[in-house]
């Protein structure tokens, strides 16, 4: 039995290693889903490094759980908690959906620090510049969210999935309902 735990783990790691790119590429083709788990950042920025703890499979779990409580169950307020949890909202995707759903939630005040936290550590993280601008909608402010609608299309292109929803929900009048 030991024999076989010991030629079992090194297969499932090297399994799950090389499954990772394909999961994040996955991930990236959804519609209104966020763009992935969080990638590694282990690469430093402005001569810091930072802990590699989102390539550390209990932190991609509970991000998956915070994924799936957001998207699947509508439950913001406890994505919330287990977002901040994670004790990473200096990662982009982490920051973005908590972000998100305070929007949700309502609390807008809140919801704009998490998308500054976000498009902070990734000015490119397109995901943001989507859900940003529909707040910027939320909030009146149809030339910012326009602006944010000409930043995705010069990071994902005019058909990318987050250019879409936010050009749709500027074409529709002020003070309509948006659904996304």
């Amino acid at each position: 039995m030991r024999k076989l735990s010991m030629l079992v783990l090194p297969g499932l790691v090297a399994m799950t290693l090389a499954a990772a790119p394909v999961l994040s590429s996955a991930y990236a083709a959804g519609s209104d889903e966020p763009s992935s788990p969080p990638k590694s950042d282990s690469s430093s920025k402005k001569g810091k490094k930072k802990s590699s703890s989102v390539s550390d499979p209990k932190f991609l779990a509970a991000y998956r759980t915070a994924y799936t409580a957001i998207y699947d169950n509508h439950d913001y307020t406890s994505a919330i908690g287990q977002l901040k949890s994670l004790k990473r909202d200096d990662v982009a995707d982490v920051a973005n959906l908590i972000g998100y759903s305070y929007r949700k939630l309502g609390d807008y005040q809140s919801s704009k620090v998490y998308y500054e936290l976000a498009l902070k550590d990734d000015p490119n993280h397109v995901r943001t510049w989507q859900y940003y601008g529909l707040w910027q909608l939320e909030q009146g402010n149809r030339e910012q969210a326009q602006y944010h609608l000409n930043k995705i299309a010069s990071l994902a292109g005019t058909e990318s999935s987050e250019y879409r929803s936010l050009a749709a929900a500027l074409d529709k009048p002020t003070g309509a309902t948006l659904v996304y």
